[in-house]
């Protein structure tokens, strides 16, 4: 008696081609993860992000208001023309500047607060008449009025501008700096100094490169003072 061999089932042919491929597929998977974990450890690993700029206290360009023969110490002050208490305290600064400016360089940089519509405006305003020579004019004319245009919603340019041909300024020169990208910047750049160095309101003094905290102006005086000595 011949002896037959049965043929398999299509179902059993379909079962074990389907495990064919799974074994085929599992083994290209484990291959990837292989030469993936190769190529992770071998490849350079990423660029570190470039280190910021060291933030300056003082900076080439910064507008220092005194040159002292002999410099005992310097005071900078970050300040917003649009704010009160700069305000304030700028009749008590040019005191001093009288007092000490033989010995202290006085150093002011901008640093508009955003809360104040104009503060930005303004400081255009004195960065541009800066480049004509006339930055403390500018600073002085802008704390004087301040009742006249600070807290206003509306663009105070056009009364800055009226300001520099007070001032005698070239217009033209003004206009032409005031739209400056260059002159934002620098503006931006005292900005930057500024919140790096823990600056959060105005006016904030540092002496010496120490930030102050004054309760009163006889204290003020007395750390000039000493600092001058």
């Amino acid at each position: 008696m011949t002896k037959t061999t049965a043929t398999p089932a299509p179902a059993d042919t379909d079962k074990k081609v389907r495990l064919v491929l799974w074994i085929l597929m599992g083994a290209i998977i484990a291959a990837g993860l292989v030469w993936y974990a190769v190529f992770a450890m071998n490849r350079p690993a990423p660029a570190a992000p470039q280190a910021a700029a060291t933030a300056q206290l003082v900076r080439e360009d910064s507008h220092r208001l005194t040159s002292p023969a002999v410099e005992k110490a310097q005071l900078v002050e970050f300040l917003d023309f649009e704010c009160e208490s700069c305000r304030a305290a700028h009749p008590l600064v040019e005191e001093l500047k009288q007092e000490y400016g033989d010995r202290i360089t006085f150093v002011n940089r901008y640093f508009p607060l955003t809360g104040h519509r104009n503060s930005g405006t303004a400081a255009l305003a004195v960065e541009a008449s800066a480049q004509q020579g006339k930055y403390q004019q500018m600073a002085a004319k802008l704390f004087e009025t301040q009742d006249q245009w600070g807290g206003k919603q509306d663009s105070q340019a056009p009364v800055f501008r009226s300001f520099a041909q007070e001032l005698g300024l070239d217009l033209a020169k003004y206009d032409a700096a005031v739209a400056d990208e260059a002159t934002l910047e620098r503006i931006r750049k005292d900005a930057a100094d500024g919140t790096a160095l823990g600056v959060t309101g105005t006016p904030t003094f540092f002496l010496n490169g120490k930030k102050l905290v004054l309760n009163t102006e006889a204290e003020f005086r007395q750390l000039l003072s000493d600092a001058a000595e």
